[in-house]
């Protein structure tokens, strides 16, 4: 099982100081704006990965 991925900054206050909240898995508080919050996948895009072919940008 992989380890759960540290968010770099708090969705709030662009804050760096944070730990995990010891309430809920996967949650981290933010020291600076006193928040708990939770970060999720939420799923793919239907459009996917744009393929560059070069086509059309010849020189």
């Amino acid at each position: 099982m992989s380890e759960r991925a540290a968010p770099f900054h708090c969705p709030y206050c662009g804050d760096e100081d944070l730990r995990p909240n010891e309430t809920g898995h996967g949650a981290w508080e933010c020291s600076s704006c006193n928040r708990a919050f939770q970060l999720k996948f939420l799923g793919l895009l239907t459009r996917g990965v744009q393929r560059n072919d070069g086509e059309g940008d010849r020189i």
